[in-house]
């Protein structure tokens, strides 16, 4: 039985998703995941399933409705941990996934093992604990020093418990079942409301996501709202991930870091097209130092063909 289901969303970056996935298996333990990929196809069909057919044991959504497909497959999900994914975030170190598992069977108190924090990131938030006779650290995510700190649920690379994962997503939508009718995401109302502007706003007040970006921040606010009914703390070793963000397909929220106007996400294929690939290794070396990091970190290199 596979003990991570990782749920990873993608849209028009299929050479991003290449190196997600790549780096993922390079540092994860493939036999203990589940991938399924959440795919809202738009540009780059034929890139998206060449790459598909390389890795025959995921699990192919095709978006129609975002909403709707990925509480399918969350309700799907048997494995006791979930980690979520986006097309941007590449891995460049690990953590023994025992490790995890001890972290979570022996801490009553834990929200996550986060797999984007470092010391390098948090040093004035973290508290030195010892499991399993390694050194880890945790914060207590109420009470962050900084906005990362306290941003407890993300699609980055954070492993959480699935169980707790349903939980909050049932309580932060709204269990009015006249309101799921009227106010989903594809209901009559919102695409009449879209027309003046009030789509967004509406969505948000009854907790129903429509992509990746709101499923994540109205999720994340409110735990942040509902902080004293979850577990307090955020575990941690070290850094092994970062979202590379050079484009954005996505306007409805605001990249972190500004996208790069070279790196459009045709530029890009077209290259994919030609054979670069991330170059993984690279980044491995340069380490990130933040969670978020730009053009710095993205460096391609031409695969060579066999």
């Amino acid at each position: 039985m596979k003990m991570i289901s990782n749920i990873v969303f993608t849209k028009n970056r299929p050479l991003q998703l290449d190196g997600y996935l790549e780096s993922l298996y390079r540092y994860l333990p493939a036999e203990q995941i589940q991938t399924h990929i959440l795919w809202k196809q738009e540009l780059f069909t034929q890139e998206y399933e060449q790459l598909f057919s390389r890795y025959p044991n995921c699990t192919i959504a095709r978006e129609a409705d975002f909403s709707i497909d990925f509480l399918d497959i969350l309700k799907r999900i048997d494995t006791p941990y979930i980690l979520f994914g986006i097309d941007d975030v590449v891995f460049f170190d690990s953590v023994s996934f025992g490790l995890i598992d001890e972290t979570f069977n022996k801490a009553d108190d834990i929200f996550g093992f986060s797999l984007r924090f470092g010391n390098n990131v948090l040093e004035s938030d973290k508290e030195n604990i010892e499991t399993a006779g390694q050194n880890i650290s945790r914060i207590k995510w109420p009470k962050g020093k900084t906005r990362t700190s306290r941003y407890p649920f993300e699609l980055c690379a954070t492993v959480y418990r699935t169980e707790l994962v349903k939980k909050i997503i049932n309580e932060s939508r709204s269990s009015n079942h006249l309101a799921a009718k009227l106010f989903s995401p594809n209901s009559l109302i919102i695409k009449w409301l879209r027309t003046i502007g009030l789509a967004r706003k509406t969505l948000k007040r009854f907790g129903f996501f429509y992509t990746p970006n709101t499923l994540e921040s109205w999720v994340c606010r409110w735990c942040q709202e509902n902080a004293e009914v979850l577990p307090p703390y955020l575990y941690f070793q070290k850094a092994c991930a970062a979202a590379v963000q050079v484009n954005t397909v996505n306007t409805s929220t605001k990249s972190a870091v500004g996208a790069i106007n070279e790196y459009t996400v045709e530029a890009l294929n077209e290259k994919y097209q030609q054979g670069c690939r991330l170059d993984i290794d690279f980044i491995a070396k340069n380490k990130p130092k933040h969670t978020h990091c730009d053009k710095e970190s993205f460096k391609l290199v031409r695969e060579i063909f066999k």
